[in-house]
Order: structure tokens, then C-alpha cells, then sequence
């Protein structure tokens, strides 16, 4: 299903990123792989990059091709370096990559953030996270934060907030719209990745247990890779400003409790 497409994928260092890059170039597409590190075994063409600074993004864009197909935007912070580089990498930077990326895209393009099931309270944050959204470019990131009092301690959960607002936005934001470029996003759970023990230092080990426990087991990277391989076919080629929880029905027990049904 993405034979012959060209594919931008972050994040290929190690877990989902990795994953991704290695099963589009399995399933027949011409990958190119974005990371502040680089990866022990490269999948396609690598370009080393840094997502959290505006000439960062600028760099990466300067050395990718025209006629891009997807953009997978994988990479990501757990929390742990703080909130203005959390915030830069997993919302600022992000953003300005996809947009920035816009020009670069064919027709009938697709864009994929992964989200996080930590993303889930922006319904009641909306007027907060509507405000921090509506911010254009790429503001000084410790202003943003202070700005909209992001802390250290809440820097990822509101970072994948924002990402999913935006993500909701921008399926019908010009500059993708003009092009007819999907924009949609995936919620993980916990996963099997060299950052789980980051995100247990960031959520707690007990939160991090019992969101496994409610679904029986952590996902891995296999089990997330293939629903961004699917959103940036053209099998979903009708699926527009939408966030698939991928997390073996985590969000539905969340919502089952919520919601008192």
C-alpha cells in the first residue's frame, strides 16, 4: 500500500520511530528518516535534525526532497528534559515541520502525529489548550510555557493535548486543505520503548501500571507502526482530522469510568 511513496518519518532512533521507518520501507516506500541521534542501522535516506529549535526545523526541511507523499511525526520527549524542550520537540516543533512541509507534499498527501492516550484531557483543558494552540510560529518555548503555565511536571500530557487540537485543526487548515492533505493522529498507550522508563518517572509507576493493567499488557512498537503505515496509504485516503486510540482499549475503559457507563 505505499509502493513508490516517499515518506518523512522522525523519531528513527529507536522504538516507534524505528519501527515505522523499517516496516514503509518493507512495504515498497522511499523512506526518510529524521533524528537528533543517529540510528544503528539507518532505513533509507537519514538526515540528522533537531526538532526543538526553529532553525532546527529550517535544516531539516533545507535537505528534504519535493514530491513527499506522508509525514509520520514520531519523534518525541517524555517529559524529562523539562518542559520548554518537551513543548519545543513535541508540539513547536512538530508544527512547524508539518507546515513547513506542506509545500514539499503531493496532492492527496498525508500527515500522522502520534499522540497519547496522556492527550485525553484536553476536552475539559479546552479553553487553556485552544489559547496555547492559537499562538502562531515558533515562539521562544520557556515564554510559551511560562505564558500558559506549563511546568515541568505536566510539560508531556499537555504537549500531546496540544498536539491533538491541532491535529483536529488542521484537517481543515488551508494550507493542507488546499492540497487535499490529510492530517490525523495516533494515541498510544503504554508502550515497550527505550523511553517507558522516563515516562514511569514522569507519570509514576502507578499510573503507568494501572493504565497496563486495565488492558492486560504494554503495546510494543509492532503494534503501533502498522496503523501509521495504514493512515499514510491510501487506504485511508476518507479518514480526515481523526486521532485512533491504538492502545488495546485504554481510552475506553478511561471513558467507561469518565463517563459512569
Amino acid at each position: 500500500m505505499l509502493e513508490g511513496k516517499n515518506i518523512v518519518v522522525t523519531g528513527t532512533a529507536s522504538g516507534i520511530g524505528k519501527r515505522t521507518a523499517e516496516l514503509a520501507q518493507l512495504m515498497g516506500a522511499n523512506v526518510f528518516s529524521v533524528d537528533r541521534d543517529t540510528p544503528k542501522h539507518v532505513v533509507g535516506d537519514f538526515i540528522q535534525g533537531d526538532l526543538g529549535t526553529a532553525s532546527g526545523v529550517e535544516a531539516i526541511l533545507a535537505q528534504l526532497p519535493s514530491c513527499i507523499d506522508a509525514l509520520a511525526n514520531v519523534a518525541g520527549l517524555s517529559g524529562t528534559p523539562g518542559a520548554a524542550p518537551t513543548i519545543a520537540v513535541n508540539f513547536l516543533g512538530l508544527r512547524a515541520l508539518s507546515l513547513g512541509i506542506a509545500p514539499k507534499m503531493n496532492q492527496y498527501g498525508a500527515i500522522i502525529n502520534v499522540a497519547s492516550i496522556a492527550g485525553f484531557g484536553w476536552r475539559p483543558n479546552v479553553d487553556k489548550t485552544r489559547a496555547a494552540v492559537a499562538i502562531q510560529g515558533f515562539p521562544d518555548p520557556a515564554k510559551f510555557c511560562t505564558d500558559h503555565g506549563i511546568t515541568d511536571e505536566i510539560s508531556y500530557p499537555t504537549s500531546k493535548e496540544l498536539l491533538l487540537l491541532w491535529t483536529y485543526q488542521s484537517a481543515h487548515l488551508e494550507d493542507f486543505k488546499s492540497k487535499n492533505i490529510r492530517v490525523n493522529a495516533v494515541s498510544p498507550g503504554p508502550v515497550e520503548t527505550p523511553i517507558l522508563k522516563q515516562f514511569r518517572d514522569v507519570l509514576g509507576d502507578a499510573r503507568v501500571d494501572s493504565d497496563i493493567g486495565r488492558v492486560g499488557r504494554a503495546g510494543t512498537a509492532n503494534d503501533i507502526a502498522p496503523i501509521i503505515a495504514f493512515l499514510a496509504s491510501d487506504g485511508a485516503r476518507w479518514i480526515n482530522g481523526t486521532n485512533i486510540a491504538c492502545d488495546g482499549g485504554l481510552e475506553a475503559s478511561i471513558m467507561a469510568e469518565v463517563m459512569n457507563f
